[in-house]
């Protein structure tokens, strides 16, 4: 198995070498890649009343990288920038008209698949990906807030892995969640890698394994196509709410864009950066918010 390194740059520069010009704004060149319709990706994830992180960050990434973002809600959470106070499930019927709605009326060419909650969610949205054949599965497994607070119950780890994984173009987890995907104690980058490839194993077409818990520079460990790859960014000292929603949502909207998996990935790791830089401080507690990867100058 190879061993390769992507360093992480800012989004001025993939832009540049993407696109290959430096004058016209990010946002002007994913419109430019757009032909004459315009492309559309699913989020199946969680409400988040603070706007945040969900179905609400998810839709927010779509529509500034430029694709129309259509969405399944699971659950139903009372949160803030202080945490998660109240989780109420969608029933599974609800959570598979929804599925059926858009799918039959879009045509759907990524999926982003974030906190399901319960293990029913799990058994439901994983049955309708495989009836409505939504390709580019891009699955941030959501088993814990920063808080501590579950949002992924132990029945629904068991189903994820085994009904939801074999499903997945990527699994974005961090090293808590990979730790809980496959029971290796994620500490350190070679822990990361057995995580990423037993991950693999178990049905993912790819795993890439986050370190942004751990200190230090961010170091992003990924397995595919029987190779590692490493994705090194650096620490920005915010704690942005919603920080895995953001990257998962970005490499979703990039492949519904048809971006092949590395330039979708190496995109999320630059456009998450710079969300965080951009993030705002907004609630009485200590994190900041998702405001975009644009400056968001006041006045």
């Amino acid at each position: 198995m190879g061993d390769r390194k992507s360093v992480g740059g800012s989004l001025e520069g993939f832009r540049h070498s993407h696109y290959g010009s430096s004058e016209a704004s990010p946002l002007q060149c994913y419109v430019g890649d757009l032909h004459s319709r315009m492309s559309v990706a699913i989020s199946i994830a969680a409400s988040d009343s603070s706007g945040g992180a969900g179905i609400q960050a998810d839709l927010a990434v779509f529509r500034e990288i430029g694709i129309y973002g259509v969405c399944a809600v699971t659950s139903v959470t009372a949160q803030d920038s202080r945490g998660v106070h109240k989780i109420n499930k969608v029933p599974p019927r609800i959570i598979t008209a929804q599925i059926d709605a858009v799918t039959r009326d879009f045509y759907v060419s990524a999926c982003k698949v974030g906190m399901l909650y319960s293990p029913q969610a799990v058994s439901v949205v994983a049955e309708r990906i495989r009836r409505r054949e939504i390709p580019n599965v891009v699955l941030d497994p959501v088993i814990r807030s920063k808080r501590g607070d579950v949002l992924l119950t132990e029945p629904a780890i068991k189903r994820l892995k085994y009904q939801m994984l074999p499903l997945a173009m990527l699994v974005t987890p961090n090293w808590d969640e990979a730790s809980s995907l496959t029971g290796i104690e994620v500490r350190d980058y070679d822990s990361a890698r057995q995580a990423a490839l037993a991950i693999v194993e178990m049905g993912a077409k790819a795993a890439l394994v986050k370190g942004g818990h751990a200190e230090g520079d961010p170091l992003d460990v990924l397995f595919y196509e029987q190779e590692f790859h490493t994705f090194v960014g650096k620490r920005i000292y915010k704690q942005m709410h919603g920080t895995g929603c953001v990257l998962s949502a970005a490499i979703a909207a990039r492949l519904a864009m048809g971006d092949d998996l590395m330039s979708a990935i190496t995109f999320g790791h630059r456009y998450v950066a710079q969300s965080i830089e951009n993030s705002q401080k907004l609630g009485k507690g200590d994190v900041s918010f998702y405001v975009g990867a644009e400056s968001k100058k006041r006045g």
